[in-house]
């Protein structure tokens, strides 16, 4: 059963649904990028879907809000790196979903609809299963196959013809067969592995002591992307073709007579399907479809519906990322039954907190599970797992196996519900869970470890922002000597960076003597790291890796606090969220309970304040630019509350803190001016309170230009 998202609040600020939709792009954009260019998702395909119903449901409701980098200006993933890239000269777009039959029975609704077609006139639609593979793109000049590529992003993707060129002309054509084919073609289908290919493949890995693959998707998109062409000759790979890009010349009047075309071409195509000329046939397809499912020779997680007149998908168009003439009927996850043996809590490389069940194997859709997400301790205790439970799993999306319920009548006697820790089981930091909503005070449903400098699960990641280009910015060390260098255990904290040269040689070869490394580069690096001993105040700051604070964050509380010393210090009295110091954190402008929270988080961890300390002693940390002293309102505390007329409210800070004033986002006892604009609201009547002198825009242009 689908679960359902969470309706969007009728109360839902705007500054509230603008962060939401920042924390949604973000990560959808991860998940996007886990599943296109790294073929290892982490969510199910019913999740995703949640997280994108979510997105769509707020730019529908704030439709200014809407971002740049939002997922219905995208389909996939930027291509990865290492190989060419390749324009698509016809976008290559995925597919919206359904998932209950009244949504197929919508879809064909919504087709009437758009062309007003009569009652009685049909819709035929083409039916074909929804294959679980690697979407590409086969371009064909002459007859000839001539290039190779993956979807990408849906604008651009990975040329990969040296690796499609190994895979056999039964599935590939070289050259295309039959009479009257297009002087240019681009076939475009599935690359996959057939079911019983991928089992054979498990067995060399396991009788060769190799790890065994998760499932066919990911490892025929893995083939694929071999830099080496000959890793992807050794994998038994096919494709389905049954769509097209750029033609030079149509291949028929419908959908079926073009599949038909291309299969004469050469092109195996996905079977079966069926032409539909009503929604009760869609439906009967569908159950026939899933009910072969398991037989198939190939994994398919739903089937697709096109209509049949492509000029009707000519005039039906598409919306934004997906065509309105298709969309995908996806099968609900299969299940079984098996032991729960442990749970174990994993600590991922930011610091998040993951209980993973530990099963008795079992076999889903024709894979062993031995293990299944449990997502976080609300879900452990909303399910009520415990350890010894039979539990119900599924492979959710066909991909992560995830429980789904606990079997009562099978629970052993004695079974005590799970503990979730406080603590990270990696480093014995404290394990948080952030606010999310500082209204209703609401959490984030993840645990996270605070031990970020020190937090072994979290090191090589965290090493890698510290040194990032924005950060310290080190020149010659990036993730891969960072990894190396961890790995040998050369550098475990930041200060340990700063520490290389003077104790380079005490733990086996000096640098240069080591692999990749020689006596140039080695001295390169010193130099590199020695120029960085002089860092910028926000630099310093942004490179601690501390939750929420990005660079503009940095920028803001060193402009604040002046001096590292001046900020360390408030710091550690901020650690008590009832100290004035903390109080005036949350003053500052742009800063809310959730930053304010994960940065008195992070220094109420000795680990963190003694790594911080020892990497201070190394540095010579530049004091934020001094502001000016010279105006009417320097050194000043001023608030910009409701609509202004003359500026916006950005120009308006911009403006003041250039003239040396604090411009803070809340109204206390230190506030020395209020500048309210039309609307102006509680921040108005909190200044009337405390007797804060409250300014109109006209007063305030007035005060700044004496």
């Amino acid at each position: 059963m689908t679960r359902k998202p969470k309706k969007t609040p009728a109360v839902l600020t705007e500054q509230q649904a603008a962060e939401e939709l920042a924390r949604l792009a973000t990560e959808i954009a991860e998940h996007d990028r886990r599943y296109h260019a790294e073929d290892a998702p982490t969510i199910s395909d019913a999740d995703y879907d949640a997280l994108v119903h979510r997105n769509n449901e707020l730019e529908a409701q704030f439709p200014e809000l809407r971002r740049a980098d939002s997922l219905s200006n995208r389909v996939g993933v930027a291509p990865a790196t290492g190989f060419a890239k390749v324009v698509h000269r016809k976008s290559m777009l995925s597919l919206g979903n359904a998932f209950e039959a009244e949504e197929v029975v919508e879809f064909i609704a919504r087709v009437r609809r758009f062309l007003r077609l009569e009652d009685d006139e049909p819709v035929a639609v083409v039916a074909e299963p929804k294959i679980d593979g690697l979407s590409a793109s086969l371009r064909y000049e002459k007859g000839q196959f001539v290039q190779g590529a993956t979807r990408g992003d849906g604008t651009e993707g990975e040329d990969v013809t040296a690796n499609i060129r190994t895979i056999s002309d039964a599935f590939v054509p070289k050259v295309l067969k039959g009479r009257n084919v297009p002087d240019v073609l681009e076939v475009r289908g599935e690359i996959y592995l057939r079911r019983e290919d991928f089992l054979t493949l498990n067995e060399a890995q396991a009788a060769a002591g190799k790890p065994v693959y998760a499932n066919p998707r990911n490892t025929a998109a893995g083939s694929l992307r071999q830099l080496d062409p000959s890793v992807t000759a050794s994998r038994p790979l096919r494709f389905f073709g049954y769509t097209w890009g750029e033609l030079s010349a149509p291949l028929g009047k419908t959908q079926w007579e073009s599949r038909q075309r291309l299969k004469s071409f050469g092109f195996e195509l996905n079977e079966p399907a069926v032409l539909a000329g009503n929604v009760e046939e869609l439906l009967d397809y569908y159950r026939s479809i899933e009910a072969q499912r398991g037989s198939l020779p190939f994994d398919i997680d739903g089937v697709v519906y096109k209509v049949d007149r492509l000029d009707w998908q000519g005039r039906l168009g598409f919306v934004t990322r997906s065509p309105r003439w298709a969309i995908a009927h996806k099968f609900p996850p299969e299940q079984a039954q098996t032991a729960l043996r442990d749970i174990e809590i994993q600590v991922g490389r930011t610091g998040s907190l993951t209980p993973v069940a530990k099963l008795e194997p079992v076999t889903v859709g024709g894979v062993v599970v031995t293990n299944a997400t449990l997502h976080n301790e609300e879900e452990i205790a909303r399910k009520g797992v415990r350890v010894g439970d039979t539990v119900i799993v599924q492979r959710a999306g066909d991909v992560i196996p995830q429980i789904v319920g606990v079997v009562m009548e099978k629970r052993p006697r004695g079974s005590k519900p799970f503990v979730f820790p406080n603590v990270c089981p990696a480093c014995g930091s404290s394990a948080v869970r952030e606010m999310v909503d500082e209204r209703t005070g609401e959490r984030e449903k993840v645990k996270r470890c605070t031990g970020g400098l020190i937090c072994p699960a979290q090191a090589v990641e965290r090493l890698r922002h510290f040194v990032s280009r924005n950060a310290f910015d080190i020149e010659g060390l990036g993730e891969k000597q960072i990894q190396a260098f961890w790995d040998a255990g050369l550098v475990r904290q930041p200060g340990d960076v700063f520490r290389l040269q003077a104790k380079d040689g005490e733990m086996g070869a000096k640098l240069e003597e080591r692999e990749g490394w020689g006596k140039i580069s080695a001295a390169k690096l010193f130099a590199a790291i020695a120029a960085r001993r002089a860092i910028e105040f926000h630099r310093f700051l942004f490179g601690l890796g501390i939750r929420h604070v990005g660079e503009a964050t940095a920028k803001m509380l060193a402009r604040a606090y002046g001096t590292p010393e001046a900020f360390l210090r408030a710091m550690e009295k901020a650690v008590d969220r009832e100290s004035e110091a903390y109080a005036d954190l949350l003053a500052h402008d742009g800063v809310g309970d959730t930053l304010a929270g994960a940065v008195a988080d992070f220094f109420a961890e000795p680990h963190n304040r003694a790594v911080v300390e020892d990497l201070v002693a190394q540095l010579d940390i530049q004091p934020a630019a001094a502001v000016r002293s010279d105006t009417s309102v320097a050194g000043k505390t001023v608030v910009f509350t409701g609509s202004l007329e003359t500026m916006s409210r950005d120009e308006a800070k911009a403006q003041a803190e250039a003239l040396g004033a604090k411009v803070a986002g809340s109204v206390s006892a230190k506030t020395n001016y209020v500048v309210a604009g039309a609307d102006a609201g509680s921040k108005l009547n909190k200044a009337k309170e405390l007797g804060v002198a409250v300014l109109t825009e006209e007063e305030w242009r007035q005060l700044i230009a004496g």
